[in-house]
C-alpha cells in the first residue's frame, strides 16, 4: 500500500487504533474512525492526532469519506463466550437479539452497501462462529455474500505465532470483485515469541497480589478443582505463552500471573499488555490502570492485523479472478437456518 487516495480507509470500531497502527505501518491513509467509548477516543485522539467520532449509528452514509477498505472490529460481548454466560445469567439476549450490540454488524453492511469499498477486513470473537448454532455466522456471511455480493473468506487466526499470548479471533475479509487471497503464514523462522522477552525489568510493588487477593484465588480454583471445573488462576510460563488477555484483567489479573521469586505474583503492567498485543512502546497511555487494561484486552494484535492487510493488499495489487467463492478456511460449519433477524432488506 502506498500513502495514496487509493489506498484510503475507515476504522470502525476503532478502539484504541489497533487496526489504524497496522494498515498505517503499510502506508495506507486513514480517512474516518469511529467508537463510542470516550475513554478509546481520548487514547486513540492521544496517539493519532485527532478524534474518531461518537456512536457509528448517528454517523450518516454520506459524513463517511469514500473510502477502499473497511476495517472493524465489531463488538464481540454479545458473541463471547464469556459475554454470553453472563447475559445468559442476568437473562438478557445475546447475538442478534441483542439490540445495542448484536445488530451493530448491521451498521457495517449498511457502509458497506452505501460505499461499495474494495475490501473489508472484520474481527471478532472465535465464539461467533457457534453462536446459536452457527446461525448468527451464517446471518452475516449472508448478509456480506447474497444481499451485499462481496467475495469472502474467514478463518480462526491464533496470534500465537506473533504475540507471547493465545489469543484465537475469528478474520472475514471480503472483495468487491473475487480476488486470489491467501492467508499469510504468521510464523517466522519457526520461532514463536516468549513471555519473558516483553516483561519491563523493574516494576512498582503495586502490581503484586497482597496476601489477601492471593490466598483467595488459590481458594477459588481449589474449589472448583474439587468440583472437577477448570476455572482457576493462570500462573504463567515466562519462556511459553499466556491465557487470552480479557478485558476484565483490571479485576484481578488471574488469567495471567507473573510469577515472583519470594513474592505473591503480580500483574502484568499496562504497557506490558501493551507489548502483549503487538504495539509499539512509542505508543502512550494516558488512561488509568483499570481503563488500559480494558483497552488492551478488547484490543486487536497488531501484528496480525498487518500480516492480513499485507495478504489483503497482495490480492488488491492482482487482477480480479472469474470465480465468486465464499471460502471458509480451517472452519467446519453445519448448515443450518438462519435465525429471525432485522431484515436484510433493511440493510443499507
Amino acid at each position: 500500500m502506498t500513502a495514496s487516495k487509493s489506498c484510503r480507509f475507515i476504522d470502525l470500531f476503532a478502539g484504541i487504533g489497533g487496526f489504524r497502527l497496522a494498515l498505517e505501518h503499510l502506508g495506507a491513509s486513514c480517512v474516518f474512525s469511529s467508537d463510542w467509548d470516550r475513554f478509546a477516543r481520548m487514547t486513540y485522539a492521544a496517539n493519532f492526532g485527532d478524534e474518531p467520532a461518537g456512536d457509528i449509528r448517528a454517523v450518516g452514509e454520506k459524513d463517511i469519506p469514500e473510502h477502499d477498505i473497511l476495517t472493524a472490529g465489531f463488538p464481540c460481548q454479545p458473541f463471547s463466550i464469556s459475554g454470553v454466560s453472563k447475559k445468559n445469567s442476568l437473562g438478557r439476549p445475546h447475538g442478534f437479539a441483542d439490540r445495542t450490540q448484536g445488530t451493530l454488524f448491521f451498521e457495517i453492511a449498511r457502509i458497506l452497501a452505501a460505499h461499495r469499498p474494495r475490501a473489508f477486513i472484520l474481527e471478532n470473537v472465535r465464539n461467533l462462529l457457534t453462536h446459536d448454532h452457527g446461525r448468527t455466522f451464517d446471518v452475516i456471511l449472508r448478509v456480506l455474500t447474497e444481499e451485499l455480493g462481496y467475495d469472502v473468506h474467514s478463518r480462526i487466526v491464533d496470534a500465537r505465532d506473533v504475540v507471547p499470548q493465545h489469543r484465537e479471533r475469528i478474520f472475514i475479509v471480503g472483495f468487491r470483485e473475487p480476488r486470489d487471497f491467501r492467508w499469510p503464514e504468521l510464523a517466522r523462522a519457526g520461532q514463536r515469541p516468549k513471555l519473558r522477552d516483553l516483561l519491563q525489568p523493574n516494576v512498582d510493588p503495586k502490581y503484586t497480589l497482597s496476601d489477601k487477593l492471593w490466598q483467595y484465588l488459590q481458594d477459588y480454583a481449589r474449589k472448583h478443582q474439587s468440583a472437577g471445573n477448570g476455572f482457576g488462576y493462570g500462573l504463567a510460563d515466562l519462556d511459553g505463552t499466556t491465557r487470552t488477555l480479557s478485558a476484565r484483567y483490571y479485576k484481578d489479573g488471574s488469567e495471567i500471573l507473573i510469577p515472583q521469586q519470594g513474592k505473591n505474583p503480580r500483574r502484568l503492567t499496562p504497557r506490558e499488555c501493551a507489548r502483549l498485543m503487538g504495539y509499539p512502546d512509542s505508543y502512550r497511555i494516558v488512561v488509568s490502570d483499570t481503563q488500559a487494561y480494558k483497552q488492551f484486552g478488547n484490543s486487536v494484535v497488531v501484528p496480525v492485523i498487518e500480516r492480513i492487510a499485507g495478504g489483503v493488499r497482495e490480492a488488491l495489487a492482482q487482477p480480479a479472478t472469474r470465480t465468486r467463492t465464499v471460502q471458509l478456511a480451517l472452519v467446519e460449519r453445519r448448515q443450518s437456518p438462519p435465525s429471525e433477524v432485522q431484515p436484510v432488506a433493511n440493510v443499507g
